[in-house]
């Protein structure tokens, strides 16, 4: 609810702040004092769009912030969508709201001190606060809120959460099955693709590993001339002497001696001889090596081409499938299970059909057992809210609810018939909407069946169900039912949205409500049923009413009295809270009487009010 309002610089209201309380708050003054700015600077604040004229002559912006405590009811779904933006209330359970509007025409919107789009803010407005009068900000006119209130009214949200995880269920089925039959000529080119692929692949016949042994292979065949060349020469000058030069061989063995006779005289050099002795075994493994590797050498041009060949394959199928053999053998591996998943499709389409009429089927039973439900709740509730627009002097008025269907080939098939049967059976069934909501009686199956014919057709379906719930009204007598949400705004507007509100109370989660003008086109002994209504709805709701009848405000569990004074040549509008002899005076001055009898008079008002509520 709005426990506080905070006003800076606003039209005529130069600085303004406002604590009410959480039952029936009543706002009255004289006409023009600006109690229908406070509404407008509230509808402001819950996101309306802003212009530069609101700001007050002479100042640089306007500032509006509210402070609301979110209930049990409302928490959940505020938190959410805090928790999406990234927000985090001050305090748990409280909501900072802010709007400031420059005479530049900039406008910000905070929440909790954070800048937030208008949507944002707009979006909490919408689940905070419903304003019934002047301002556009109405839930009951919001079309698609009225399956909601209607569902909620008759105690369905049960089944009504059956039909949408039906829903759900058969979209997916429908999604999956619809790719697949769409694909299918893209399923054949792909089958035809990866077969190519996995007969290249296979036919290869790749080893892990293959491509470094054939790369060292080439290099060996590539060179074979300069390898036994190298070989050769390297072996010779090891081991084979010439008359031009001594091989190294042999040079360490004339060393070897010398070395040795060197160690006779001089005992430091045995080691040397005998690691010059190691050395020579060395040079002649060497030597050996080389002579054979020389010998076995292999001048091969066909062996040189055959890997050629194959090292040019295995660089044609990197690059299509992959940097690597290892890359290549994976994707052939992931080629043949996708083909797998293909060629099975025929068969996920055959079991994908069977899901999709098992589901449509299921859905079209639990779909219409609902319609039937909501048809019988929808002729309650209209018969309630035509009894709360009599006490509000609307007796002529007429409130339908409408509750169309439309044809969808790709709807689900549903018989009326089925329908009629459905109701049958439910009738015993119906959960109890309340105590003045009696189940009708039921008529016999035979009569109800002899209405229509049997006809089946596909109807378009949501997560609501088969049915687009529209509520109508007809304000005067001999007009006829018009869409609740294409009626003019005013008094009958605001009558209507209290009988809405009186009967859908239980439905309706909005925290806070605000009538404004509410008392248009009704006199004293009206207003006193008005205000007895407004007070009934405070058991769920907190609800702020601008009203110049004092039998209505007679009902106020706080009355604030709204003024426009002059201060320093400039005119501003102030508000405060009356205490008891305040009030007797204010009311005294709407009735129209002075002195004692007015006095009087209040009281009786304050008496008659307190009786009622204590009752």
């Amino acid at each position: 609810m709005l426990t506080e309002l905070r006003v800076r610089d606003f039209a005529i209201i130069d600085s303004l702040n406002v604590e009410f309380a959480s039952g029936f708050n009543v706002l009255t003054g004289e006409t023009g004092a600006g109690k229908s700015i406070i509404v407008d600077s509230i509808a402001l604040l819950l996101g309306d769009r802003a212009e530069t004229g609101v700001v007050r002559t002479g100042a640089e912006r306007a500032l509006i912030e509210g402070v609301f405590t979110l209930d049990d009811a409302v928490r959940p779904e505020v938190e959410a969508i805090l928790s999406e933006q990234g927000l985090e209330p001050d305090e748990p359970g409280q909501l900072l709201l802010g709007r400031e509007v420059r005479a530049n025409g900039r406008a910000l919107c905070r929440v909790n001190g954070r800048s937030v789009g208008q949507n944002v803010l707009r979006e909490l407005g919408e689940r905070l606060v419903d304003v019934h009068g002047q301002s556009e900000h109405l839930s009951l006119l919001r079309v698609k809120e009225h399956v909601n209130l209607l569902d909620r009214y008759a105690n369905l949200w049960e089944l009504r959460t059956r039909v949408s995880n039906k829903v759900a269920e058969l979209r997916a089925t429908r999604k999956e099955l619809k790719q697949l039959i769409d694909s299918a000529r893209e399923r054949a080119r792909r089958v035809d693709m990866l077969k190519f692929q996995l007969e290249e692949i296979r036919a290869a016949k790749l080893k892990l590993n293959e491509e470094t042994a054939l790369q060292d292979e080439h290099l060996r065949l590539a060179n074979a001339e300069s390898l036994a060349m190298y070989a050769e020469e390297a072996y010779n000058v090891l081991y084979e002497s010439s008359r031009d030069q001594q091989a190294a061989l042999d040079q360490i063995a004339q060393a070897s001696r010398a070395l040795t006779n060197l160690a006779r005289f001089d005992k430091q050099f045995e080691a040397y001889v005998q690691s010059l002795g190691e050395a020579s075994a060395i040079v002649q493994e060497v030597a050996r090596t080389l002579q054979d590797y020389r010998e076995a050498v292999e001048f091969n041009p066909r062996r040189l081409q055959q890997v050629e060949d194959r090292l040019s394959l295995i660089k044609k199928l990197k690059r299509k499938y992959g940097d690597t053999v290892e890359a290549i053998i994976a994707f052939a591996e992931q080629a043949e299970h996708e083909l797998s998943q293909i060629e099975n499709s025929a068969e996920r389409i055959e079991a994908l059909q069977a899901r999709e009429a098992e589901l449509t089927q299921a859905l079209a039973a639990v779909a219409m057992e609902l319609s039937c439900q909501r048809r019988i709740a929808a002729e309650q509730l209209g018969k309630s809210v035509e009894s709360e627009l009599q006490d509000l002097r609307m007796g002529g008025a007429r409130f339908a609810v409408s509750i169309t269907q439309e044809e969808d080939e790709n709807g689900i098939e549903v018989s009326e018939t089925a329908e009629w049967r459905l109701q049958l059976k439910g009738l015993g069934e119906l959960k109890d909407p309340g105590p003045h909501h009696p189940t009708p009686e039921p008529q016999g199956e035979s009569e109800i069946q002899s209405k229509i014919e049997d006809r089946r057709s596909k109807i378009r379906f949501d997560s609501t169900g088969v049915d687009r719930v529209e509520f109508m009204i007809a304000p005067n007598v001999g007009e006829g039912l018009k869409p609740m949400a294409k009626i003019a705004s005013g008094g009958e507007t605001a009558r209507l949205m209290l009988a809405l509100k009186a009967v859908l109370s239980r439905a309706d989660s909005t925290p806070s409500l605000i009538f404004d003008e509410i008392d248009q086109g009704i006199g004293g002994r009206v207003g006193s049923v008005v205000g007895h209504k407004l007070w009934a709805l405070t058991r769920a709701h907190q609800v702020l009413c601008i009203t110049h009848l004092p039998q209505l405000a007679s009902y106020g569990d706080a009355h604030f009295k709204v003024e426009k004074v002059a201060h320093d040549d400039r005119t501003v509008t102030t508000v405060r809270r009356l205490q008891r002899d305040e009030r007797l005076e204010e009311l005294a001055q709407m009735l129209g009487t002075t002195g004692k009898t007015g006095k009087q008079g209040a009281e009786q008002l304050l008496k008659e009010a307190a009786e009622i509520k204590r009752s």
